[in-house]
């Protein structure tokens, strides 16, 4: 069974717990699992798995962001993207599609996609901001400095929690000058993204003052390199991406708890059951304090 149709507030989807966004990577080369869904079957297959796992939301990506990752060409990546958000939506999946190119945001919400997943926070095409504001549909902003092929040189941080909810502002101010209603308007700090493994878990601790901005907050750490260096062995191998689900699991319990709108993860079915148990736990306190 599919998670519950999507109920909007203010333009953004807004379920009574945190929103839960499966991966779905149909790419040759993303980090955990490149190649695997290339084939357009293959895709939708696990597209709807993903959504009978409890996802709210399947997220469509046609382009690496790994460190070092090349970009595909522009042809590349619609061929990659389009297809898959027809043929999800026509089964009823609700999916987002997630790109840095306003022509494949474009087309992808064409094909039937309910929110674009920008992690280049509208810096990678001066289009993208105007093609949303047309477009009218939620769009998540996040912290970017520079293409993947370039990001390990762009993690100099005078104090990285404040510098990334500044970087976010900057770029929030001109997505609203653009035309996107504030209140369609998601953020995301950016986990993975020129940031060293130590600044991904201090961006982790001080989402509170990221929620001082005043919008959602989407956090995404699944399968992600800074947990590969905290599972490392003795030998200081890296814990493979495919054996990293229990602890992006853990940093989902912590980041509902703490608030967030929404997590990104490869694993829907242990991410939806963990959001699920955070809501429950929440409500138990509540009813605790009201019976007091």
């Amino acid at each position: 069974m599919y998670a519950q149709p999507l109920r909007y507030v203010d333009g953004l989807p807004r379920p009574p717990r945190c929103l839960v966004m499966g991966v779905l990577n149909v790419t040759p080369d993303s980090f955990s699992d490149g190649g695997r869904y290339l084939d357009h079957d293959r895709a939708v297959a696990h597209g709807v798995q993903l959504a009978g796992y409890g996802a709210d939301l399947v997220d469509v990506g046609g382009e690496s962001t790994r460190p070092g990752a090349l970009r595909p060409t522009v042809d590349e990546e619609l061929a990659r993207v389009v297809p898959v958000v027809e043929r999800l939506t026509a089964q009823g999946v609700q999916v987002s599609v997630d790109t840095m190119r306003a022509v494949v945001a474009e087309a992808a919400v064409a094909a039937g996609a309910v929110l674009v997943n920008d992690v280049s926070g509208g810096l990678a095409d001066a289009d993208m901001f105007a093609t949303v504001a047309r477009l009218d549909v939620p769009y998540v902003l996040m912290h970017w400095r520079a293409h993947s092929a370039e990001m390990v040189d762009h993690t100099h941080y005078d104090d990285v929690v404040e510098d990334v909810a500044t970087e976010l502002s900057t770029q929030l101010a001109a997505a609203q000058a653009a035309g996107i209603d504030r209140g369609r308007i998601a953020l995301d700090p950016g986990i993975g993204f020129s940031k060293t493994a130590d600044q991904n878990w201090q961006v982790l601790a001080g989402l509170d003052r990221l929620h001082a901005l005043g919008l959602p907050l989407l956090v995404a750490t699944s399968r992600k390199r800074f947990l590969g260096h905290l599972l490392a062995d003795d030998a200081g191998e890296l814990r493979p991406p495919l054996e990293r689900d229990d602890a992006t699991t853990a940093t989902t319990v912590l980041a509902a708890a703490g608030g967030a709108w929404c997590v990104r993860a490869h694993d829907a079915r242990s991410t939806a059951d963990a959001v699920r148990v955070v809501t429950r736990w929440a409500v138990a306190e509540q009813e605790v304090v009201t019976r007091g």
